[in-house]
């Protein structure tokens, strides 16, 4: 949801109290359309995010740290210049507009105190951040308009700053709820649509709310019965008085852990989804959008790497073709041998020159053509065909050992795309990167250890319904150590078979584990696979003990021995409850 009108006036009525006498300490663009301010207030230091990001773009206190560029750009070097110890003095918006004034009490050049105003415009794809001098004309914009671009509103340096023309449509702030209902009721289509239609100041969501309130179908306006008419009008006015102040409802709505939509009041259309109170609307949009930001970075570097590794196995594939291939043309090693063997029997009957000659096969008794190089002697043509007999036969060894090692290099590769699916943070993407540029797949990638020490464990944890520890390797890396270094050697050892999946551990404490812990063990395993979401999935399972690591294998990769196969159909709410942390 992008900020409606109404839901930045709420916000502006509490950045008002907050930061009216604060004094800007520092200013930052830590991109390139959004500026952090760094205040001191009364209340202690601020961070104020004014965000011009068409999709994200808002304006709220935050408490996310932020990575600065080296270079500060043009725009911030401005706002330095023109805001760097100034006071705050307003926060105010227009009815109807999606655009925040902030007034600020500046020293110029000359050091006399003068006022600028900052414009932050959140309008979808017409975001910008414009500061106005005291005389009303622009000083810049973080994005220049100009005649070819918009005849109707020019934003360029010097130029009389002026507001986008205005919509005829009611502000929903200020036209009266029963005014905003008959224009909606005139209209012959689904009631949240003309809602939309009638009013500037909210969004879709709020429309969607208030037809649901009225009626959860969402039915044609021109036809809402009488009783449901009334209805209407008490959703407008319950969602006017929210925003005014009376009877709001912050909240953010997830949706499998997903943001989707917030809004000062109750969202009460989403039913079956999560819904988190929050004390402030800077702490619902800081909260929201980071987990937003989140999941898009978090989408865009599994896209990324996706590409990267999914080249990566196609490359893979085709070497594997290519030498399988040869090994087809190996097996003609044999005929070569014959040919030469023939020939040699047959010296007496050849001449240089001969293009062919028919010989008897001795081993089947039957006739058969062996074709001759007309430029080497029946000698010559014999060594050739079998110096290409022993070729063949050392190429068909050679393609043994690559065509298993290609293998391993495929199983390898589609281990670390169910590692890509299943990252959830930045760090074990940037893990995954780390990984495959030691196994040699990516050049140029510097892996820098975080600041902070990682909060996430290595190894996800489970408790069976016996109390039986279950430990669930996170990534290759993770997997080795796991298997490898913290696992004792009774403990019993699960894996998907054939097919890429997480190693995963039983820990017996030198006990005997139950049946049912073992199948709820090889449950897990089956889940953290990339075959979890079926029926029957077959898990080998057997004592840590015996399963080893071979030089040159690949992070993750091993080999077992003296195992056993269990058949299980693992359920997401049974793994889920026996999840820990």
């Amino acid at each position: 949801m992008a900020l409606d009108a109404a839901t930045l006036f709420v916000t502006a009525r509490e950045l008002e109290k907050e930061l009216i006498g604060a004094r800007v300490d520092k200013l930052y663009m830590p991109t390139r359309d959004e500026a952090l301010f760094s205040l001191r207030t009364q209340n202690g230091s601020k961070k104020l995010l004014v965000s011009a990001r068409s999709g994200s773009a808002r304006v709220h206190l935050t408490e996310e740290e932020f990575e600065n560029p080296a270079v500060p750009p043009s725009f911030c070097m401005l706002l330095r210049k023109y805001l760097a110890s100034g006071r705050i003095t307003g926060v105010r918006t227009v009815d109807g507009e999606r655009i925040l004034f902030i007034d600020f009490d500046t020293l110029n050049e000359m050091g006399d105190r003068v006022p600028v105003t900052m414009s932050v415009e959140l309008m979808g794809r017409y975001c910008n951040l414009v500061l106005i001098n005291q005389h009303g004309k622009v000083i810049d914009a973080l994005k220049r308009i100009d005649a070819d671009a918009s005849q109707v509103r020019q934003l360029l340096p010097g130029l009389p700053f002026t507001m986008p023309p205005m919509q005829e449509k009611l502000h929903f702030l200020s036209a009266e709820p029963q005014q905003i209902a008959a224009r909606a009721l005139g209209m012959a289509r689904p009631l949240s649509a003309a809602l939309l239609a009638s009013v500037v100041g909210i969004g879709p969501a709020l429309c969607r709310e208030i037809a649901y309130r009225t009626d959860p179908a969402d039915p044609d306006a021109d036809r809402l019965a009488p009783e449901k008419q009334q209805r209407l009008v008490q959703a407008i006015q319950l969602v006017r008085e929210a925003a005014l102040g009376k009877g709001a409802q912050l909240c953010a709505i997830y949706e499998d852990g997903r943001p989707v939509e917030f809004s000062f009041i109750e969202l009460t259309q989403y039913e079956n989804c999560e819904k988190r109170p929050f004390n402030s609307m800077s702490a619902l949009l800081d909260a929201y959008y980071a987990e937003k930001d989140r999941t898009e970075r978090m989408k865009a570097r599994s896209y990324d790497l996706s590409r990267q590794v999914h080249a990566l196995v196609e490359r893979a594939q085709r070497k594997q073709q290519a030498r399988m291939e040869e090994q087809r043309n190996t097996e003609k090693s044999d005929i070569k041998r014959l040919y030469g063997e023939l020939i040699q029997a047959n010296l007496h009957n050849l001449q240089k020159g001969m293009k062919s000659a028919e010989l008897l096969n001795y081993y089947t008794g039957e006739t058969i053509t062996v074709p001759l190089d007309v430029t080497k002697n029946p000698i010559q043509n014999a060594q050739k065909y079998f110096k290409d007999y022993r070729k063949l036969t050392t190429a068909a060894k050679m393609l043994e050992t690559l065509l298993a090692e290609g293998a391993a290099e495929l199983e390898y590769l589609r281990s670390v795309q169910y590692e890509i699916t299943e990252a959830r943070t930045e760090e074990d993407f940037l893990l995954i990167r780390k990984e495959l540029k030691e196994a040699g797949y990516l050049r140029g990638f510097k892996y820098k250890e975080q600041k902070r020490p990682r909060k996430m464990s290595e190894f996800l944890r489970y408790r069976t319904s016996e109390g039986f520890l279950v430990l669930v390797g996170r990534n290759n890396a993770a997997n080795d150590k796991l298997t490898l270094k913290t696992a004792a050697k009774r403990d019993i050892w699960f894996h998907v078979k054939n097919a890429a999946g997480s190693h995963t551990v039983l820990v017996t404490e030198n006990e005997k584990p139950t049946d049912r812990a073992m199948t709820e063990a090889a449950c897990i395993a089956a889940f953290h696979s990339s075959v979890g979401g079926g029926d029957n999935i077959p898990v080998d399972y057997t004592e840590i003990k015996n399963v080893r690591k071979s030089p040159g294998q690949k992070a993750g990769m091993v080999l077992y021995v003296n195992y056993q196969t269990a058949f299980v159909t693992p359920r997401k709410e049974q793994i889920e409850q026996m999840r820990e942390g």
